[in-house]
């Protein structure tokens, strides 16, 4: 059973910032000469796509939470204060 939702945007922007801390490491260790200006777009890119993702998934739990209480709404309802066992 699941305890919370699943935020895949929240994971995606994590990667992304994992990727910037590793290439930030990597670049202070000296073992890889990355100019600065090749981490602003790779932030800029990383938080474009989570937010991206944020919003597909959140149009998709609106759509199933929408056809789930259709279905719900149109399901047969017992009478009133009538009982479920035949006579």
């Amino acid at each position: 059973m699941l305890r919370h939702e699943i935020r895949p945007g929240r994971a995606v922007a994590g990667l992304v910032m994992l990727t910037l801390a590793a290439g930030y490491a990597a670049d202070a260790a000296g073992a890889w000469n990355a100019p600065w200006t090749f981490f602003a777009p790779v932030f800029l890119g990383g938080l474009g796509l989570a937010a991206t993702v944020t919003w597909v998934s959140y149009r998709l739990r609106r759509r199933r939470e929408a056809r789930k209480a259709a279905t719900e709404a149109s399901a047969p309802q017992p009478a009133p204060g009538g009982s479920t066992m035949a006579p």
